[in-house]
């Protein structure tokens, strides 16, 4: 790879970055939000590198003809060169390219089928704050295992809740997962939370909604042996947020 090839794909690289991290959100479905800035460094570093990669003399002011290096006569006679960069690196303008011209789908259902559930982190019996009045209840997915297997005082029993999160198939069973993919850095630590729905047909995969429902009992409530279940009662199709990947709190359906 010449010189001019190795500046086009820095070039490519670094407008890539830019493209995808300041005129379009679809970063998102890489990185967390807060990588946004480290992003749009390294696209600017990547240009700036095939600016300087251009400006250089390629030989860098080469010695006369008469002058031979025996470091390249013996790099030629063993048929490579090292000065130049291998051609499989071209293969690095296809991520590139793709950032540009076609994004790859977002993490989704077929994701979550194929993963297992996340681990809810354990809440001290003492941090469940009494849970507010209103009806329904909007709740995350973590927050709503954590009251169903956690916490002591059973207050999320009878209450009806919302939660908001894409449809997952259950698979050759039959039934639905409510789910939320979240990154903790990126796409690649990826973690799955899951609420198994009662009580409808599952939508088609991949279907955002926003559910209301209560508890579906199976287990005892407040231990570990408790479902993370809803017996809906009432669904609603709603937009793909914005930033999918984290647990939000319930959005307005649209």
């Amino acid at each position: 790879m010449r010189r001019l090839a190795q500046t086009a794909l820095l070039a490519l690289i670094g407008a890539g970055l830019l493209h995808t991290a300041l005129f379009t959100d679809l970063y998102l479905r890489y990185v967390k939000e807060g990588l946004r800035p480290v992003l749009i460094a390294s696209g600017v570093v990547l240009l700036l590198l095939a600016t300087v990669n251009a400006v250089l003399d390629p030989r860098r002011s080469e010695a006369p003809h008469d002058q031979h290096d025996p470091h390249d006569e013996h790099a030629h006679a063993h048929g490579h060169d090292h000065s130049t960069a291998p051609k499989v690196a071209w293969l690095l303008a296809l991520p590139a390219l793709s950032l540009l011209l076609y994004a790859p789908p977002a993490l989704g259902a077929y994701t979550a089928a194929h993963s297992n559930g996340k681990p809810v982190a354990t809440t001290p019996k003492e941090r469940f704050p009494a849970l507010p009045a209103t009806s329904p209840l909007p709740l995350t997915l973590t927050g709503f295992t954590q009251r169903v297997q956690q916490d002591p005082t059973l207050a999320i029993k009878g209450r009806q809740v919302q939660l908001t999160g894409f449809v997952t198939p259950a698979g050759p069973g039959g039934g639905w997962y409510l789910t939320r993919i979240i990154f903790t850095c990126c796409a690649a630590d990826s973690q799955t939370v899951k609420v198994r729905v009662y009580g409808t047909d599952a939508p088609p995969a991949d279907t955002w909604l926003a559910i209301t429902g209560t508890w579906h009992p199976a287990g005892r409530l407040g231990t570990r042996t408790a479902e993370a279940a809803l017996d809906v009662h009432d669904t609603h199709p709603m937009a793909q947020p914005v930033n999918a990947y984290t647990d939000d709190l319930p959005l307005t359906p649209s």
